[in-house]
């Protein structure tokens, strides 16, 4: 079946929460599902920030495979909702092990949930990546099917610091209204947060360069300023 193009990943910006499901230790095996909080990282992978004691973090110790289903809301008729499993394997980020690639992911993080501020400053708090490996997504009738994790974006991701810039130029810009900022931005859209509301904005063709990126925030900041 056919994916419409960027599909998924757009689905993987305009969620806040997911289902994790991981293997249980203790009955051996079962599937133990949890909802939590996620954010996608520059290559748009479910990035969580959980509790060491957390029974789903003792799992992934045990075995690192799991499933994470992400999914529209939709009140009433939830089977034409847009929605997406993946399946991977989810890694600890190591502080110790890039400091610099650590930090930049937290504040990545917190600008998509900063609520989180009070966990990380617990210090009982890590933050997992996951790997997919595949995924299947459905977006309505007709509209279904599976891909390689590896498809799910071919194109360079933007540097931790070139987004930064981006933010920079976003927070700055004489015409942002007070109410609207910028959480992320990748090749494709804008993840905004407007009067406390996230929402995406999707650019009309991915964005190869800087100085692209540049106008079309520049625009998404006088559509949403006016």
């Amino acid at each position: 079946m056919k994916i419409p193009a960027h599909a998924p990943l757009h689905l993987m910006h305009q969620t806040a929460v997911g289902a994790l499901a991981t293997h249980s230790r203790e009955p051996r095996g079962f599937p133990y599902p949890t909802l939590l909080p996620f954010a996608p990282d520059a290559r748009h992978r479910p990035v969580i920030l959980v509790s060491r004691l957390a029974e789903h973090t003792r799992n992934l110790l045990d075995d690192p495979r799991a499933g994470f289903l992400v999914a529209q809301a939709a009140d009433a008729d939830v089977l034409n909702a847009p929605r997406a499993t993946l399946l991977g394997r989810f890694e600890p980020v190591a502080a110790a092990a890039d400091g610099e690639a650590s930090v930049a992911l937290a504040r990545r993080y917190l600008r998509y949930h900063p609520d989180a501020e009070r966990y990380l400053a617990l210090g009982d708090f890590t933050f997992w990546i996951m790997q997919v490996e595949r995924l299947r997504y459905i977006g309505g009738f007709g509209a279904m099917g599976w891909m390689d994790g590896a498809d799910l974006d071919t194109l360079e991701p933007l540097a931790a610091d070139d987004e930064t810039t981006l933010i920079r130029f976003f927070e700055t810009h004489s015409q942002r209204r007070a109410g609207l900022d910028l959480a992320g931005v990748d090749r494709y859209g804008a993840d905004l947060v407007i009067d406390g509301a996230r929402t995406r904005f999707v650019f009309e063709a991915p964005q190869p360069d800087l100085p692209s990126l540049h106008a079309v925030l520049a625009d998404c900041i006088e559509r949403h300023s006016s």
